[in-house]
Order: structure tokens, then C-alpha cells, then sequence
């Protein structure tokens, strides 16, 4: 690399440039607060806004109502996610595997999901399976898809990590008389999971909003409760804002989770 090209690269951004960028920072926010106002404008002429159509929220039943919902999200989610992980790596593992009756058809498996919707997934369970006799509970109906569907997903960030790892770690475990499995997770897999841990905490995140097909088979995750609620009491936009922010929540949790567990690989 050129001289010329690392200091356009990496220089220090100049007075006039660090200015220009204030500028556009400072008008960027005031379109969004602009967008923001109109947004709560057009919710209180739509009428979105009355207190009687907040009212309910005083109620403890509802919040037992969405936090029982809530609950529901959180348990498919993480069992969703413990067959991703887990899938997810006997899959990298098969990928990567010198045998051809081994690899192949992993890449299969691997394909097929990735390119298979979740949503067709959970149809299959829900319609298909119980016409072939085979019967599942709405809980695995919604958790089971969403976790073969994503499982794909992570053995291609898990194989990204790993070929992202230097070849000299391989070559010097292998030279202290490791054997393949040995260099693979005491050497390759835990330095790779330090290059990915952004895409899986991403892919948690996914996972979680991937529940909200629940209301397909009737499961009673948080956006099912919220259907039911907007149902009762006609409050569309009241339900929504709030059960968006506990999503929000969620996914902050995720992310401040990963960062601690991402602490001790530093």
C-alpha cells in the first residue's frame, strides 16, 4: 500500500473535514426529530394518542398478560437459539470434513435451509407432519424451524470465523503433535468465535424477531398476547409502541450480554 493511500486511509481527519461532519450529524438529527414529530403528530390526530386507549396499561393483568407472552418469546427463542449454535457447528464440522459423503451433503443441508423461508419451515411442521403422523407441540412448531433455519445461517459464520483464523495457528498447533480435533477446538474454534461474535449476537437478534411467526400455530409468544390485546381493547398503536420497546430491550440485553462474554477473548 502507497504511502498516499495510508494516509487518505488511516490520517487523522482534518479541522474542516471533522467540521463538515458536525454539520451533517447536526441536520441528519434534526430530520430525524422532524420525522420523529410528524410521526407523534399524525398519531394524535388519528385520535392513537387519548388516554382512554392507554388506560389499560395501569392494569397489572395486562402486563401479566404480555409479560406471560413475553416469557413465551424468550423460551422459544432460546431454544432456537441452543439448536443453532449446536447444528450450526456439527454442520460447519461436517462441511469442512475431507470425506465427499460427508461434506456434500452437508453443503446439501446447508444450502437447502438458507435458501428454504422460515415461515414455509413452520407451515411444514404445522400442516405437513401431523398429515404423516408425526405430531408436535406449537412450542417445537415455531422453535424447531426457527432453529434449523438459522442453524444455516451460523455454520457460514462459523466457517467465516475459522477461515479467518491464520494458517500459522493451525501449522504451529500441528507442529506440537495435536491431533486435528484437538487443534480444531482448543486452537482454531475458540480464536475464530472472537472474529464472529458480532454476526451471532446479530443472528440472536433474528432469532428473536423470527418468533414473531409464532401466531402461525397459535403459540402465545409477546406478539400474539399483543394481537389479542389490540383485539379487546382497539388500542393498535398503544400495544405496538410498547411491545416494539420490549423488544428493544431484548435485543439490548443480547448485545450487552455478548460483550461481556466477549471480554475474556481480548
Amino acid at each position: 500500500m502507497s504511502r498516499a493511500l495510508e494516509d487518505i486511509l488511516f490520517a487523522a481527519p482534518s479541522a474542516q473535514a471533522r467540521q463538515r461532519t458536525r454539520v451533517v450529524s447536526a441536520v441528519a438529527a434534526a430530520m430525524l426529530l422532524l420525522m420523529a414529530a410528524a410521526v407523534v403528530l399524525r398519531f394524535h390526530s388519528a385520535g392513537q394518542l387519548e388516554g382512554r386507549l392507554w388506560g389499560f396499561f395501569t392494569q397489572p393483568t395486562t402486563w401479566a398478560f404480555l409479560g406471560k407472552g413475553l416469557l413465551g418469546t424468550l423460551a422459544s427463542a432460546a431454544m432456537a437459539a441452543v439448536i443453532a449454535l449446536t447444528l450450526g457447528l456439527v454442520l460447519l464440522l461436517g462441511r469442512m470434513a475431507k470425506p465427499r459423503l460427508v461434506r456434500w451433503p452437508s453443503i446439501a443441508v446447508i444450502e437447502f435451509l438458507r435458501g428454504t423461508p422460515t415461515l414455509l419451515l413452520i407451515y411444514v411442521c404445522f400442516l405437513v407432519l401431523p398429515s404423516a403422523g408425526v405430531k408436535l407441540s406449537t412450542y417445537w412448531m415455531l422453535t424447531l424451524p426457527v432453529g434449523l433455519s438459522t442453524a444455516a445461517v451460523v455454520a457460514e459464520v462459523y466457517r467465516a470465523g475459522v477461515l479467518a483464523v491464520p494458517r500459522g495457528q493451525t501449522d504451529a498447533a500441528r507442529s506440537l503433535g495435536l491431533t486435528e480435533a484437538q487443534v480444531f477446538f482448543q486452537i482454531v474454534f475458540p480464536q475464530a468465535l472472537r472474529y464472529i461474535v458480532p454476526a451471532l449476537v446479530a443472528q440472536l437478534v433474528i432469532v428473536v424477531k423470527d418468533t414473531t411467526f409464532g401466531y402461525v400455530v397459535t403459540y402465545g409468544e409477546l406478539m400474539q398476547n399483543a394481537k389479542v390485546l389490540i383485539a379487546n381493547y382497539n388500542a393498535l398503536v398503544p400495544v405496538y409502541l410498547v411491545v416494539a420497546a420490549l423488544y428493544c430491550l431484548v435485543n439490548y440485553a443480547i448485545s450487552r450480554a455478548s460483550k461481556r462474554l466477549g471480554r475474556p477473548m481480548h
